[in-house]
């Protein structure tokens, strides 16, 4: 009977990292939909009012899964937790201000540098070690993903100095937010709930700084209202999402999906939105898909050999016994 549970929640805890990957892509390409909707169709251009009420949302639904009975509440020391939420916060305004002061291309390229500096940062600072075969899957997309999505390149003095800050606060809040799990001994579900209400109060005064609320000078429209509680409820899915694949997998992992619903999301402008797709796109996406591809049957193998080997090795003590 315990060999049956316990063969059961083996097959759980092997769903359980899919099911995270997945929840994360959906959620995460729904919003891309749906904020696509809210900006142009319905024309609510506050990004960062945007994310604010997604913050909020994004409390209320932890603290009814809290209710529910789905996690407990855990008391952590503010000082402990604040890193996290100024990263968040900061990496939300840099990314902001580097739009206004970079290209588009210059943009998307300085965010494709995400994942060899968080590869990086762990290396050098955290004792991670990565194999060359990984290291080289990492390098394929990196390279796909700014064959498929950077054209221009034109940059300045100030621009550059804001995107690379919004670089390195964007490694790091990803890095943190799996070693403060660890470091606070704290659940996927524990840490947003501490973190998305102090990160909601930091953003309030960025408001003002970052979008034009001049223009917003009636409340809006029944279906805005909507289409902005549907993004918000996704905001939710993927903001858990983001926790619960890095704490289960790492920033890195989090990265290549997020290389993967990079391209998904060409593909859907293209057959959705009807945006161009030229033969860069397409060599970029299959160069990136390809990469996924390798780096996910790395990662596969990584955790098989351990159990087979310790299964050999009793099996020799037996027959010797």
């Amino acid at each position: 009977m315990s060999t049956e549970v316990d063969q059961h929640s083996s097959t759980l805890a092997q769903l359980r990292v899919p099911f995270y990957l997945f929840l994360n892509a959906a959620s995460s390409i729904g919003i891309v939909v749906t904020n696509k909707l809210v900006f142009q169709v319905y024309n609510f251009k506050y990004g960062t009012l945007l994310t604010f009420i997604h913050f909020v949302i994004t409390y209320l639904g932890l603290e009814v899964c809290r209710r529910l009975g789905v996690f407990e509440k855990k008391s952590v020391d503010l000082w402990k937790i604040l890193p996290l939420c100024l990263s968040f916060c900061g990496f939300v305004a840099l990314t902001n201000i580097s739009l206004v002061y970079n290209s588009v291309g210059f943009y998307q390229l300085m965010k494709v540098l995400t994942t060899p500096l968080i590869a990086f940062i762990q290396t050098f600072f955290y004792n991670t070690t990565f194999t060359t075969p990984v290291k080289a899957s990492l390098t394929i997309i990196c390279v796909g993903v700014a064959i498929a999505t950077v054209t221009d390149t034109d940059a300045n003095m100030v621009g550059t100095l804001v995107a690379t800050s919004a670089l390195l606060v964007t490694a790091m809040y990803q890095i943190w937010v799996g070693t403060k799990q660890k470091e606070l001994e704290c659940n996927s579900y524990q840490l947003l709930y501490l973190q998305a209400p102090i990160s909601a109060a930091i953003l309030i005064p960025l408001i003002p700084l970052l979008d034009n609320l001049s223009t917003l000078t009636e409340i809006p429209s029944n279906e805005t209202i909507v289409a902005i509680l549907v993004s918000s409820i996704l905001a939710f899915l993927v903001n858990l999402s983001i926790f619960l694949v890095i704490g289960s997998t790492s920033p890195i992992t989090y990265n290549v999906l997020g290389h993967f619903k990079l391209t998904v999301i060409l593909v859907l402008g293209f057959l959705v939105f009807g945006a161009p797709l030229t033969p860069q796109n397409v060599t970029g996406i299959v160069v990136t898909i390809s990469g996924v591809v390798w780096y996910t049957h790395l990662k596969q193998n990584e955790k098989k050999p351990e159990p087979e080997k310790k299964t050999l090795e009793e099996t020799g003590d037996q027959s010797r016994k």
